[in-house]
């Protein structure tokens, strides 16, 4: 994640990474990015269950429920595992997890062994008494995403009334006192779209937005084509920065991350040195600390039939199966090749990446992107749009 309005706007400072220290444990969660430790987030499929059937699901969610879903005790056995190696937050997620009726119990598992407990939703089915569920349970934050306004929302989603139901679920949330934020997915459908979301945050109080980066896979991968190209993609996250500052000049401060090209990081960072501004020595310091995509290592999944992969985006390559062995065990059993290589991925990839002055914040981006663009795992992300200029070593 690149946070807009942190590293732009200044609206996280440095020294707060050394007030708080640097492991996992004690950081708040806006600050778990630039861990020391860098336990794993965990997102946790725990269905493939969904009421919608949106274009771009990683999950390709289905319908009907799957067969081989984790039971409530298989949870929260997994839980119990997750907190002993000290995994610092659970992202529930799916398909749409609120169709699993234990979710709320799982939730309270986590929150209790000591977690963060997040949920990933299409908030279409958030009702008011659930809302007020979520809160007494002690769930940190809900993710609702929305990749629109009314009518290319609901035809991204697949089934009119989403745009309705989510927007009643975001309501609910927030009247429930819950920490509530926005979900977006950029493509060439959407586009126009972004600088209307940034509106609907500020007439909704919404305090958080994160706009993802088209990942190809699951449904995703069928729409390589209608990913933005380079010169679109730089067009985007400059408006995100100029739409956050312009919120933030106005009084209304939120919290805007992108999500899924590391390639933001370099991009806001030279757009700094361009503008002069004297925060850009801090910003580098901060985006070293991030250190760019960390999959396989800062951030792991787990499928609703226990599967273990190095993130939710690489559902085709399974590391082993929490049925059989603990998740903190298969983590660290670097005794597989690619396991032991995303530890430390930058030595491996190629082309221009090897050769980039920005591989150290960046991390190399997304390796299942390159690997479902070009079949090799250690290409270049193709969607990185910096240019050769800009990647150059000094």
């Amino acid at each position: 994640m690149i946070g807009i309005s942190k590293l732009y706007l200044g609206t996280v400072e440095p020294s707060d990474a050394l007030r708080y220290g640097r492991r996992s444990e004690q950081l708040p969660s806006h600050l778990l990015q630039f861990s020391q430790d860098k336990k794993p987030v965990v997102v946790w499929n725990i269905t493939r269950q969904c009421n919608l059937k949106c274009r771009h699901c990683y999950a390709q969610a289905q319908r009907k429920k799957t067969k081989g879903e984790l039971t409530t005790p298989e949870g929260k056995k997994v839980l119990d595992d997750l907190s002993a190696f000290g995994a610092p937050v659970i992202l529930f997620s799916g398909g749409e997890p609120v169709l699993r009726p234990d979710l709320p119990e799982l939730a309270e598992y986590a929150v209790a062994k000591g977690m963060r407990a997040v949920i990933s939703t299409n908030g279409t089915l958030i009702t008011r008494d659930l809302a007020k569920i979520f809160k007494t349970i002690g769930l940190s934050y809900v993710g609702i995403s929305i990749d629109g306004m009314e009518t290319v929302n609901d035809r991204f989603r697949g089934v009119s009334g989403a745009f309705a139901q989510a927007l009643a679920g975001i309501r609910n949330c927030r009247e429930a006192g819950i920490k509530v934020g926005l979900r977006f997915t950029i493509n060439r459908f959407n586009k126009e779209q972004v600088s209307p979301l940034f509106d609907l945050m500020k007439n909704e109080d919404i305090p958080r937005v994160c706009f993802y980066h088209l990942v190809y896979a699951g449904r995703g991968s069928r729409l390589i084509k209608e990913d933005l190209d380079h010169a679109q993609t730089r067009q985007i996250v400059d408006l995100i920065i100029d739409r956050t500052q312009e919120l933030f000049e106005a009084g209304h401060e939120k919290e805007v991350l992108t999500v899924d090209n590391h390639a933001d990081g370099p991009y806001l960072l030279l757009r700094l040195l361009k503008e002069g501004s004297l925060r850009a020595p801090e910003v580098l310091e901060l985006l070293k600390m991030n250190e760019g995509n960390s999959s396989g290592r800062g951030i792991g999944c787990i499928s609703w039939d226990g599967e273990v992969h190095a993130d939710q985006f690489w559902r085709h390559y399974s590391f082993g199966n929490v049925r059989k062995r603990p998740f903190s065990k298969i983590w660290e059993d670097t005794s597989n090749p690619l396991m032991a290589q995303l530890k430390d991925k930058k030595i491996y990839v190629s082309g221009r990446c090897s050769k980039c002055r920005w591989l150290d914040i960046c991390g190399g981006n997304f390796r299942v992107r390159a690997e479902a663009a070009t079949g090799d795992l250690w290409a270049p992300d193709p969607a990185c749009y910096l240019t050769d200029e800009e990647i150059k070593r000094a």
